[in-house]
């Protein structure tokens, strides 16, 4: 719950970082949701789209920490007013990164459209996204609401994205075992992959953020941060 000042510019001041930042995710998730289709339609043209969306998520990113800093000097915030400062600073950090995650899948849709593989990998990349996209929706709502009682839930996503894109990561290897022609638009795949899977983590650690910042206090380390993917191996018959 965001406290209310008697000087009404501080308030503004915060809600703009509170704007700031829903907006930011918005735009994130509109540039991750077209780099997927993008991929699965073998559109560069939205590609590129995306890919020069990019700057308006910098931009914003540095907005948000001039203002943080003016604010940081001009009011000396303490408590949850310093949090919710620096909760902004953190979490544009993260919305930024998911927009360059975004951006590098779009980035690799010339390549993949060279080499098309079966539908099937297409839709576990569209499953992965919508789950990622999911988590990320949830975590922006937590941010609005301050609901910190549905943050554990949010977090927990985490383990079915990574569960998915470890099953994902399987897939694309035996395809790239069958026919040596599937190695290069198999491995940007599995870059894309892990570019989705990476969007997780960031919603993750936003909710972490969210946490901090209503509560005072951090979550409980217990979270599994990393997926299975390095425990995958396949047969190879020699044979």
């Amino acid at each position: 719950m965001q406290s209310h000042h008697i000087v009404s510019a501080y308030d503004d001041e915060l809600k703009f970082l509170t704007r700031k930042i829903a907006a930011m995710g918005g735009h994130a998730e509109r540039m991750v949701d077209q780099a997927i289709v993008a991929l699965v339609n073998a559109d560069p043209e939205l590609a590129q789209q995306v890919v020069r969306d990019d700057a308006t998520l910098d931009e914003a990113e540095r907005e948000i920490d001039d203002r943080a800093i003016v604010i940081i000097a001009k009011r000396q915030p303490v408590a949850g007013d310093l949090r919710e400062i620096i909760g902004a600073i953190r979490i544009s950090a993260d919305l930024e990164r998911v927009g360059d995650l975004g951006k590098n899948v779009a980035k690799r849709v010339v390549a993949v459209a060279e080499g098309r593989q079966p539908v099937s990998l297409y839709r576990g990349l569209q499953a992965l996204a919508e789950l990622a996209l999911t988590q990320l929706k949830e975590v922006l709502d937590v941010y609005a609401s301050r609901s910190v009682e549905r943050i554990e839930f949010v977090r927990d996503r985490d383990n079915q994205i990574d569960a998915m894109y470890t099953s994902l990561f399987r897939e694309l290897l035996t395809y790239m075992m069958e026919d040596p022609r599937n190695i290069t638009p198999c491995t940007h795949l599995l870059f894309c992959a892990k570019n989705i899977e990476r969007i997780g983590d960031h919603a993750t650690n936003i909710a972490e953020t969210i946490y901090y910042v209503v509560t005072g206090d951090q979550m409980p380390p217990e979270r599994p941060k990393q997926d299975k993917t390095h425990r995958v191996t396949l047969a190879v018959d020699t044979q």
